[in-house]
């Protein structure tokens, strides 16, 4: 990556005539430089006049490419990037460190409003380590400024991402400051509207963090036409990052100006370069995805095609990204380095993944990776009309081994205090005894962190029958018919 320090060069050494060479030992050399794909002619201090040393783009220790991938190889290597291989749920320790971790695995959190269940950024943390209090999320994200360590912004859709990240996002405001690469009916606010988005940045700045609410019937002077109209421009100052999220009272988001929300260290980074600042986001994507199509990484926080082509081919360049092929797939793909490095993740046949996911989670939010990793058709059914659903409102997939063996409709009835089952099938090919008893557990332990001692279970699915051959879950939580 630019900026870094890439060490363990070959080296190819050219000489004047005369056996100039024999009295210089070559050695390893590291330098810090601005494009890695760029070949770098240097001179050492310490060798012989017309000695030229030049560093090749390959380092020598760069892994030893891998021409194919199985799809079950891809599956384990996309598990293992997002977190669920070693599956380590089991695990009590549920700190800062910990959630750190998700950070550094995945990147970043969708936010999105639905609450059938609950709120999807509180559920990626819950898959990959069980219950844990929402409290760490919250303080992380909208906490005091000096605990401080997430901010909300556009990464894929509207999402939470380490406070690190903001100055590599910035060019993505200025964009929309030109009204390019934004929804247009915040681009035509923007344009037809400035006087009234000053009118409401200043009403922030003066009277502080304000919601939409705060801005109830039209401004001072007809400063802005009412609340719809303050929610635009709210929404227009918040993709141009003149204010940022500073908490949420009832999932509202509350804004505030980003210096009494964001920590000084990084207000005062100077902002890089666009390509350096896309280069970075595209590693963290393919960090996270393990191994992908160029879509895939792209559409991890919305990149254009135009501007991620090339950065790909950079990276790739560089050696951060290697070309593969994938058993199955039609569309190039690529390994990520580290993936690369490591052997093959395996699935402990004693503890394998069982997870719940959220319909936003980074594993499966890119249907046709999904789709193509998998063989899992999944689409979000929230707006579709009831009788056209094929599987429900709030569907999650299972995952169970390295495969997505079931999905689940699911509900939090907070009135009755339990949670509801509202259908549950199982995937074609697989075993419906074996899988209901994995889920009926994740069930019984997404029923302890939502605080709902109760199970109801629909008739629903194929899978309902062998979930209500069951009493109890292993943590005692109580299943019957709904």
């Amino acid at each position: 990556m630019p900026g870094t320090t890439l060490d363990m060069f070959e080296i190819i050494l050219e000489y004047i005539p005369g056996g100039i060479l024999k009295q210089w030992y070559p050695r390893i050399i590291t330098r810090r430089h601005s494009t890695p794909s760029a070949l770098f002619p240097i001179t050492p201090r310490d060798s012989p006049p017309g000695l030229e040393v030049t560093i090749i783009k390959k380092p020598m220790n760069a892994p030893k490419p891998r021409r194919t991938l199985s799809l079950e190889e891809a599956r384990r290597i996309a598990l293992a990037a997002q977190g669920f291989l070693p599956f380590e749920r089991t695990s009590k320790r549920k700190d800062r460190r910990r959630l750190a971790r998700l950070f550094e695995t995945v990147g970043l959190l969708q936010i999105d409003s639905v609450n059938a269940l609950e709120r999807s950024h509180y559920l990626p943390f819950f898959s990959r380590s069980g219950p844990y209090a929402r409290s760490l999320l919250d303080d992380a994200a909208y906490g005091n400024l000096a605990d401080r360590r997430l901010f909300e912004y556009w990464g894929h859709e509207a999402s939470i991402m380490p406070v690190e990240l903001q100055p590599r996002f910035r060019w993505r405001m200025q964009r929309a400051r030109e009204y390019r690469d934004i929804w247009r009916g915040f681009a035509d606010y923007g344009r037809n509207n400035a006087s009234e988005a000053q009118a409401l940045l200043e009403e922030i700045r003066n009277r502080g963090a304000l919601g939409i609410s705060g801005f109830k019937g039209e401004g001072g002077g007809s400063s802005w036409r009412g609340p719809k109209s303050a929610k635009m421009g709210l929404e227009w100052l918040f993709w141009i990052g003149e204010v940022t999220t500073t908490t949420r009272r009832n999932f509202e988001r509350i804004y505030d100006l980003p210096e009494r929300v964001l920590p000084a260290k990084v207000l005062n980074t100077p902002t890089p370069p666009v390509e350096e600042s896309q280069r970075h986001l595209l590693s963290i994507a393919a960090g996270a995805l393990g191994v992908a199509a160029e879509a895939d990484l792209r559409d991890y926080f919305r990149l254009t095609a135009a501007d991620a082509k090339p950065r790909i081919a950079e990276l790739t360049e560089g050696g951060e990204l290697i070309p593969v092929k994938v058993e199955g797939w039609k569309t190039p793909a690529y390994l990520h380095r580290r993936a690369a490095e490591a052997p093959i993740p395996r699935v402990s046949p004693a503890n394998p993944p069982a997870a719940l996911l959220s319909p936003f989670d980074s594993l499966i939010w890119n249907r046709a990776r999904t789709e193509r990793l998998f063989n899992f058709h999944y689409r979000i059914e929230i707006y579709t009309p009831a009788e056209k659903r094929r599987f429900g409102y709030y569907v999650m997939p299972f995952l169970l081994g390295d495969t997505l063996t079931a999905r689940a409709d699911l509900k939090t009835d907070r009135a009755a205090r339990t949670l509801a089952v509202r259908g549950a099938f199982a995937e074609s090919g697989t075993d419906p005894k074996h899988t209901a008893d994995a889920l009926i557990e994740s069930l019984g332990s997404l029923a302890v962190w939502l605080d709902t001692p109760a199970i109801r279970v629909s008739d629903n699915g194929d899978l309902a029958p062998h979930l209500l051959s069951r009493t109890r879950t292993a943590e005692g939580i109580p299943v019957a018919p709904a």
